[in-house]
């Protein structure tokens, strides 16, 4: 049998890929947790990590273990949580926020759906503006977020995609390009674009707002928006265009706004998304059933 810090360090060990990161989540010195990892090799009989001075990657026998182990571990933490929760008599709380509708419409049934698969957890559901949603995770003011791809960070742990729609731009309905039944990327250097206030290149949802096309013409910039409603009415003012997913045509509608689909860009993926720091059984089980309800909701739909 395996120690638990044995089991513990194995684990955080094979998703921070840092023995630093590890040591602070399990509140070990990095010695301690070279130790018990060497330790570990020595009882399996072949090494579990390959290290050099700038990475730490797992082979193939730890990639095996970790796939053996992290299930029965999480079920075993899960039954702990469970047996505390029921002494104390006070269900525990996931803080889930979402942006956009069809996020929060996943989220919603999410919440309905999961105390069936944890027992003694609720989920509360929050939507989270555009252009604070991030922040509000990093500051801990929900334990997950569900938004669009793609979003980097080291400090964030990406789940699975949920839902993956067509990309589109949302422009005036009186504009030329409102009576396309489609449009290239190229297409983007004849429009304003608008841009989330205060955002920085590279930040997130920065794909929305390109400066150039594929083929180097300049985009031009148009004006900022702090939240989606606000974008939608400075496009219906007609002044410029914003790429969307295509739930705008089905949660945002409005006669004034007209979405046409590009046919050279890759669809607008979204996901869950939590700080590494909080990398819980719970959280992972969220995003599991949150995947089964937007199968189920988006298989619905396509039939």
């Amino acid at each position: 049998m395996l120690e638990r810090l044995e089991l513990e360090a194995f684990l955080t060990l094979a998703e921070e890929l840092h023995f630093g990161r590890t040591a602070q989540r399990l509140h070990v010195t990095t010695g301690r947790i070279s130790q018990t990892i060497k330790k570990l090799e020595r009882h399996i009989g072949a090494p579990l990590f390959e290290r050099t001075n700038r990475s730490v990657r797992l082979t193939a026998l730890g990639h095996r273990l970790h796939d053996d182990l992290r299930p029965g571990y999480e079920q075993i933490q899960a039954g702990v949580d469970r047996a505390i929760a029921s002494v104390r008599h006070t269900p525990t709380t996931l803080r889930v926020g979402f942006v956009g509708a069809a996020a929060g419409q996943v989220v919603h049934q999410t919440r309905d759906l999961f105390p069936e698969r944890v027992l003694d957890c609720r989920i509360h559901a929050r939507e989270a503006q555009v252009i604070d949603a991030v922040a509000r995770l990093r500051a801990g003011d929900v334990d997950a977020l569900v938004l669009s791809l793609p979003i980097s960070g080291s400090d964030l742990v990406i789940g699975p995609v949920l839902i993956s729609e067509p990309r589109m731009l949302a422009v005036p309905a009186g504009h030329p390009f409102a009576h396309r039944k489609n449009l290239t990327m190229e297409d983007l250097a004849d429009i304003p674009i608008l841009r989330l206030a205060g955002a920085l290149p590279g930040d997130w949802p920065s794909d929305r707002w390109p400066e150039r096309t594929p083929q180097g013409r300049a985009i031009p910039p148009g004006p900022h928006f702090e939240t989606f409603q606000e974008a939608l009415q400075l496009i219906a003012a007609g002044s410029g265009g914003c790429i969307v997913g295509a739930q705008a045509t089905r949660f945002y509608a409005r006669p004034d706004v007209a979405c046409v689909p590009f046919s050279d860009a890759p669809p607008i993926d979204w996901a869950p998304v939590w700080l590494k720091a909080n990398n819980t059984p719970r959280i992972r089980a969220f995003a599991r059933t949150a995947q089964e309800v937007a199968n189920r909701v988006y298989l619905d739909a396509s039939h």
